[in-house]
């Protein structure tokens, strides 16, 4: 069988989010025995002082034996981290709160001309 056929009966199923910087790939895939598991694949685009960029990619291989313990799993830490802290981002509400104090501090409105957006990948 050549590799495209390959590659073809491989991609069963497939989904993408896009976060900022970072694409998420949701992929069901075959194996040789024709059963199926999925890869999560997190890409993400860095960007060289020269304009040129490139990606880094890391990718977990989940098998159907662990889909049940991993989406419990999952789903008891995005429940924590959303009863913990709510689901408003958090530097999202950084730079609110710095906005209010800068412009407490100077008595002036602050406007979004005055700040930068900055994500931690950039520093």
């Amino acid at each position: 069988m050549r590799e495209n056929d390959m590659l073809e009966k491989e991609e069963i199923f497939s989904k993408v989010l896009r976060a900022g910087r970072r694409t998420y790939f949701f992929d069901v895939r075959a194996t040789k025995a024709d059963d199926y598991y999925i890869t999560i694949t997190e890409s993400k685009k860095f960007t060289e002082d020269d304009g040129s960029f490139h990606f880094k990619k890391h990718k977990i291989y989940l098998y159907k034996e662990d889909f049940s313990a991993f989406a419990e799993i999952l789903n008891d830490m995005t429940s924590y981290v959303l009863n913990q802290k709510g689901e408003e981002v958090i530097s999202e509400r950084h730079q609110k709160d710095f906005k209010k104090e800068y412009s407490e501090q100077n008595s002036e409105t602050v406007d979004n001309k005055n700040f930068t957006d900055l994500d931690f990948d950039d520093i």
